[in-house]
């Protein structure tokens, strides 16, 4: 790996941007893209980037990665942290910080779409580079789908991506069928009758009636899910009054529901309807609840023969064997470009933490227990390894591209 990619992604770590915020990651991606000679197009779908380079006959391979970082103020202590700041949708001020390895994926594309610009002998097709905006949100694939992308830059026969992951540096993962859950992001805004925390008789506290809905929540996974389906039920957001001694009018509840088919789906989202208007009318709420779905989108599933197909192209990368790490419970928009164009998704995990953590695992087991001690995704703490993520992020992208371009 060169010491360029590596000050790339350094770079990219320190100047972290939110979802369709990102101008200063894509003019980076277009300017290196136009750099090895790629066509590109800025602002698809907002702030998204679109590389394309032909060479010849053959299939048209969408690489994809995405941008966007998160809310979240860095703790990792290293010498390129994020001091970063901007304002969320809402317009607050917040930190920003990449807690989710997105300028991995940025740095990795970037240096395999320029390896394969510089060997167009060993590849023959079209080479279609997305640069994605706001995954995070989940809103980032469907604007540039909305953009015409295919309409405009043509129709791929497979989409191809990785995501990074506190798993052993070097080492590929790849799940055939529902890789990602499907994600909804809900919203609860609950109303009661605010007044003086010293009498609470004359009110109808919706701080209390916040705390009873959520333990209430807390039971559908493990009450009303079958034990051989799966589901997560989170509610990571809970707001409500000002002063200590002011019981506030309204509280509101922001939660994420993972799951993997739409009959869960479904059950999952009607017991949240149901729950949270059914503790309202019995803690006396003077207006009924308003309960809105503000995000969603769909599980990746990766087509099964399109992933032993390229399982044999990214074990040839890695000393490592290439595993199956099961169903991920993280979501992820990717699938969304595959589902559009009717094609084979493929999208694994590449390990990005650092070896000495996994001293003695030999058995995935053993690896899962020690990736549950480290700090995941959207942790303040993450911070993948720099080697051998990148080289093995960028030669994963690289071999999994040609085996589906035609061959020299």
């Amino acid at each position: 790996m060169t010491a360029d990619l590596a000050d790339l992604y350094r770079d990219l770590h320190r100047h972290p941007e939110l979802s369709f915020a990102e101008t200063r990651t894509a003019s980076i991606a277009a300017g290196r893209l136009r750099d090895a000679g790629y066509e590109v197009t800025e602002q698809v779908g907002r702030t998204g980037v679109v590389g394309v380079l032909r060479r010849g006959d053959g299939p048209t391979v969408l690489l994809r990665a995405d941008m966007d970082a998160l809310p979240v103020a860095e703790d990792t202590g290293l010498d390129y942290a994020s001091t970063a700041r901007g304002r969320t949708p809402d317009g607050e001020d917040t930190a920003v910080a990449h807690a989710c390895g997105h300028d991995v994926h940025v740095t990795c594309l970037l240096g395999a779409a320029a390896e394969l610009a510089a060997a167009p002998e060993t590849w023959s097709g079209t080479l279609l580079i997305v640069f994605q905006p706001a995954e995070e949100i989940g809103g980032g694939a469907r604007a540039m789908l909305d953009d015409d992308l295919y309409a405009r830059f043509g129709t791929p026969d497979v989409v191809l991506g990785q995501h990074v992951a506190p798993l052993p540096a070097g080492l590929l993962a790849v799940t055939p069928g529902p890789a990602f859950a499907g994600s909804d992001t809900v919203r609860a805004t609950l109303h009661g009758s605010g007044g003086h925390g010293s009498r609470p008789e004359t009110t109808v506290d919706p701080v209390l009636l916040a705390a009873a809905t959520v333990q209430r929540l807390h039971t559908v996974v493990s009450r009303e899910v079958a034990a051989t389906d799966t589901a997560v039920l989170t509610v990571g957001m809970l707001r409500a009054g000002t002063k200590e001694n002011v019981i506030p009018d309204s509280a509101e509840l922001g939660m994420t529901v993972r799951s993997y088919t739409d009959a869960v789906r479904g059950r999952v989202l009607g017991s949240i309807e149901r729950i949270v208007r059914g503790e309202a009318a019995t803690a006396g709420a003077p207006r009924d609840p308003e309960v809105r779905i503000v995000e969603t989108f769909p599980p990746v599933v990766n087509d099964p023969d399109a992933v032993e197909r390229t399982r044999a192209a990214l074990a040839a990368v890695t000393p490592l064997p290439v595993v199956d790490p099961g169903p991920v419970t993280g979501s992820e928009d990717v699938g969304e470009f595959a589902v559009a164009a009717g094609v084979p998704c493929v999208y694994w995990l590449l390990g990005g933490a650092d070896p000495a953590a996994f001293e003695g695992a030999t058995t995935v087991d053993e690896i899962r227990a020690r990736v549950a001690e480290l700090p995941s995704n959207h942790s303040p703490r993450y911070a993948p390894v720099i080697e051998p993520t990148l080289s093995t992020g960028v030669a994963a992208l690289v071999a999994a591209a040609r085996e589906w371009l035609a061959g020299p």
